[in-house]
């Protein structure tokens, strides 16, 4: 039985508290949904910050919605030598120890203290799905793409839950190298 994923290639993106986005936006702000995203109640929203390092700066960084209970920004090993900070890779919400940034909206900015990573590729398992292909969450996982420039990725993180849909998440770096765009279809081999 083939185990094929639908791919999404992630370009670098925000995810702010509701504190945040109102310290950015302004006292009660409420984020607008720009296009929904591939995991259920998840949106790229229509605002945009700057998110500034110690050598330089990425203006219109999308924000993803809706708001977190940590704020996290996510980019590439490329984007964190083009803006001076040493980003570890993580899995999506594992923060602590990680450098922070400034951040700056129409209405003010604030100071991240930590929270700039590198995503650790991962696929997202609804749970039916798991269990159909015997994957636990947390497990590690090979998944071959194919094209021109087909690879295998290795440690691709298994996150499973009944709130996500199937996909697999890779940055722009891999997605290059690799020469996969959203939409491809990769293939769990181990």
């Amino acid at each position: 039985m083939s185990k094929t994923v639908p791919v999404g290639v992630s370009a670098r993106h925000i995810h702010l508290t509701q504190e945040h986005i109102e310290a950015l936006f302004g006292e009660g702000y409420q984020l607008t949904e720009f296009k929904p995203l591939s995991q259920p109640g998840q949106f790229a929203a229509n605002e945009t910050v700057a998110v500034i390092g110690s050598k330089g700066q990425f203006d219109k960084v999308r924000i993803l919605g809706p708001a977190r209970k940590a704020s996290q920004v996510e980019i590439s090993r490329t984007d964190s030598f083009a803006i001076g900070v040493k980003a570890p890779v993580r899995e999506s919400g594992n923060i602590e120890g990680t450098p922070g940034v400034k951040v700056k909206g129409p209405k003010g900015e604030i100071e991240l203290e930590q929270g700039v990573i590198v995503a650790a590729r991962h696929i997202h398992f609804h749970t039916s799905d798991a269990e159909k292909w015997g994957i636990a969450d947390q497990q590690m996982l090979k998944v071959r793409v194919g094209g021109d420039r087909g690879v295998v990725f290795e440690n691709v993180i298994a996150r499973v839950s009944d709130s996500f849909a199937l996909d697999m998440h890779i940055d722009t770096d891999e997605g290059n190298a690799a020469g996969v765009n959203t939409g491809d279809n990769a293939e769990i081999i181990e």
